[in-house]
């Protein structure tokens, strides 16, 4: 419908009235969209697919906000729309192949942890150590064939803005978040020896809202790597 430039817009953060949530709302010459997805500047293409699909194959009215750091696609939405929703318990979503992803706040809690280790490893060990840090991730979402890291401007991404800050977290299944949890561990522990680095990065969850920490904190201590993060 509409690709748009930072300046062209006005942007704010509405109090969901049913959820404990902020809500991302654009508003354009009298009309107003909510946040559906974020792309980092290295993946514009994906960013223009994503809103060609919703935009020409569904028929949906969608902005594409271009941005220096990202590129974002809103959906059109009525605020009394937005706020009659009822409120749902956190469930699956499904990723782009069809696969039963992680509840988003269980996403976006890992990524506070692998942002909090990450600026351990920065602000302790020093660039050199940093670098290396983000290279080993690199490989890890590779092999691991995470969506959404692809290329060093994604994972850049992914390390420096606030996951709490995107409706929609990237789409990962609980094995590969398993299996990155593991990973981040192993690389704590290269990195710091046995030092507890791990109760550090925990701390990072009481920025989430009270309900979704609480649900993270849950899987969290029934997952396979429970017992690496106490």
């Amino acid at each position: 419908m509409f690709i748009l430039k930072r300046q062209d817009v006005e942007i704010t953060n509405v109090q969901h009235p049913k959820r404990d949530q902020k809500v991302s709302i654009l508003n354009y010459q009298g009309m107003t969209f909510r946040l559906l997805s974020v792309f980092p500047a290295g993946q514009e293409e994906e960013a223009r697919t994503f809103w060609r699909e919703l935009t020409d194959n569904q028929g949906k009215a969608c902005v594409l906000l271009e941005e220096s750091a990202r590129y974002s696609v809103w959906g059109k939405v009525r605020l009394e729309q937005l706020f009659n929703e009822p409120a749902a318990a956190p469930g699956p979503t499904v990723s782009s192949g069809g696969v039963a992803a992680m509840p988003p706040c269980c996403i976006q809690g890992t990524l506070l942890m692998l942002q909090s280790l990450y600026m351990d490893i920065e602000d302790l060990l020093g660039a050199k150590q940093s670098a290396a840090f983000q290279r080993e991730l690199s490989q890890i979402f590779k092999q691991g064939q995470f969506s959404q890291t692809e290329g060093a401007d994604a994972i850049t991404y992914l390390l420096t803005h606030d996951p709490l800050n995107s409706l929609q977290p990237p789409p990962w299944r609980e094995q590969q978040v398993v299996n990155l949890l593991q990973e981040m561990h192993r690389l704590g522990k290269s990195a710091f020896g046995k030092a507890s680095f791990a109760s550090r990065v925990l701390e990072v969850l009481q920025d989430m809202p009270s309900g979704d920490r609480s649900t993270f904190q849950e899987w969290l201590s029934k997952s396979p790597v429970a017992a690496l993060w106490r």
